[in-house]
């Protein structure tokens, strides 16, 4: 504390080494107890002083938080009704534990149970996000370091020559040069009066919070888009299996109409219309298995592998069996707990408050106790002798009088971004709200479609069977079968690509929900 004046000292104390030190023969020399009993009367009404202003610490300017209320409805547009809880959805009850933690297992899939358990320990996505969260809870320490007093030290030794010529120096002094040892220890420490400090910490640990759910926004992200390039895969599976056998189906249908054509039967544009049917369905094939190796690769990715590490068992879907899974309802305002973008969002909200105080407490004045001492000679041979103790403590006060409107445009500024996260958490449930209307919706127009696409491909395979049998019996032109197999193959890929989509919906619809998550999830600090 350059230039503070010490109690029991006539000249100001400094650090500084280019400082000149009075002689020791200029000290008061005292006994050790006599000295330490004389600086403990002086620190007593310093002491007393500060215990005073750490009991009006307790005060904090700004605004107390309040979440506030968010645009919601009573209940979901597009829930099933009683008579209608098996497509896809249930009404949720205390007891339901179906929807949490690893809701992938709704699907009882082993194969995809297990690549689920790897995306947790090694996506590289969410080991950054997981990093993200790290360093922003590091904030809070930065933060709380700011309730503890700042300590610091640095021993330095110089010494001094003065100029002969210097202005106004007494002749018979000149070029007597100096030494200065000194060891000093200084403190500092701001008394939070208004909770500046203790609205940054407060602050610290939203954004850290927020942190977390934005983790677990990323990793229930990361799980369903596994989850549907997954379903994605198997249904071009189904597809590849369904264009085998219809490619078989077409090579016997040229051979066919060969036979046909070889006894005279048929004409030679039957078997070219056979052979043509056939090359388009191979390269429909071919296709599909470009589809389904980038599946293939994209899942590795997820799963933290390159594509060349991971090769996939061939598990064509079945439109046979329903495997769509029910799954547990909700209501909108429970929407608010179990979304951890929302969570985030409202987290941002209050550390967005706590900013507004941080701003409003500029206004006021800023106290802080500061104190040093060390030891200070002139020689390294009295350097840690005790007539070259010396210390200084006292508190000090400071208010800005004026700063042009500085602090106000502060605090407009913070109230203006508190306002904005406000808008920004009420339309992040808007939108959540949204996401589970539209898939509630595609769940029970797909399962209506569903069964309207099971009767038309049922009646496109009579139709075929139908005319293969009048062509063979020679009533009917081979055009007529062509088109019939066309409008077979359609409907039975639509069959496929229906159930892909059911089960992409419901997945869809549980990340939605919050996939189990749930606000009480979030760290506590």
């Amino acid at each position: 504390m350059t230039g503070r004046r010490c109690p029991l000292r006539s000249k100001p104390v400094s650090s500084n080494p280019n400082t000149r030190v009075p002689r020791q023969s200029r000290v008061r020399v005292e006994s050790p107890m006599q000295a330490w009993s004389d600086i403990m009367k002086r620190l007593l009404p310093i002491t007393a002083a500060g215990v005073t202003t750490l009991l009006l610490a307790g005060c904090m300017v700004g605004p107390q938080y309040k979440r506030p209320a968010a645009i919601t409805a009573p209940s979901f547009k597009e829930a099933p009704s009683a008579e209608t809880v098996s497509d896809g959805w249930k009404p949720g009850q205390p007891s339901d534990q179906e929807l949490k933690g690893n809701w992938w297992r709704l699907y009882q899939d082993p194969q995809l149970d297990a690549l689920e358990a790897q995306v947790d320990t090694a996506n590289q996505t969410l080991k950054e996000a997981e990093a993200n969260f790290r360093a922003a809870r590091t904030a809070i320490g930065t933060a709380r370091s700011y309730e503890a007093p700042t300590v610091g030290t640095g021993v330095s030794v110089g010494t001094v020559r003065e100029s002969a010529n210097q202005p106004y120096f007494l002749t018979n002094l000149a070029n007597n040069g100096s030494g200065n040892f000194t060891v000093p220890v200084d403190l500092n420490y701001e008394v939070d009066l208004w909770g500046r400090i203790r609205r940054g910490v407060a602050s610290a640990k939203e954004q850290t919070q927020a942190s977390a759910a934005d983790m677990e926004t990323v990793r229930l992200s990361l799980h369903a888009e596994l989850a549907i390039d997954y379903f994605g895969l198997r249904s071009a599976d189904g597809q590849e299996k369904l264009l085998d056998e219809t490619i078989q189906a077409y090579t016997d249908a040229v051979q066919l109409t060969e036979d046909r054509l070889n006894a005279g039967l048929a004409l030679r544009s039957d078997v070219t219309q056979a052979e043509t049917q056939l090359d388009q369905t191979r390269v429909q094939r071919s296709d599909m298995e470009v589809q389904r190796t980038q599946y293939e690769h994209a899942i590795a990715v997820l799963v933290g592998k390159p594509p060349a590490a991971l090769t996939l068992p061939r598990s064509p879907i079945t439109v046979q069996t329903p495997q769509v899974p029910a799954i547990p309802g909700v209501l909108p305002s429970d929407l608010l707990e179990r979304r951890p973008d929302i969570a985030a969002a409202e987290r941002r909200m209050a550390s967005a408050n706590e900013q507004i105080g941080i701003a409003q407490a500029a206004y006021y004045p800023t106290l802080s106790l500061t104190a040093i001492v060390g030891m200070e000679g002139t020689s390294a041979l009295n350097w840690f002798t005790w007539p070259s103790r010396f210390w200084a403590v006292g508190p000090s006060m400071s208010e800005t009088l004026f700063d042009g409107g500085r602090r106000h445009a502060a605090s407009e500024r913070m109230r203006a971004n508190y306002d904005a996260t406000v808008a920004s958490y009420r339309q992040t449930a808007l939108q959540a709200f949204q996401q589970v209307e539209d898939n509630l919706a595609a769940l029970r127009i797909l399962k209506s479609e569903t069964e309207q696409q099971h009767r038309a491909t049922a009646e496109a395979l009579e139709s075929l069977d139908t005319f293969q049998v009048r062509y063979e019996g020679g009533v009917e032109l081979y055009l007529q079968v062509i088109t019939s197999q066309t409008t077979a193959l359609a409907n039975q890929r639509n069959d496929i690509d229906l159930m892909r989509r059911q089960l992409d919906a419901s997945v869809l619809l549980i990340k939605a929900l919050g996939g189990g998550w749930e606000v009480k999830q979030l760290p506590k600090f």
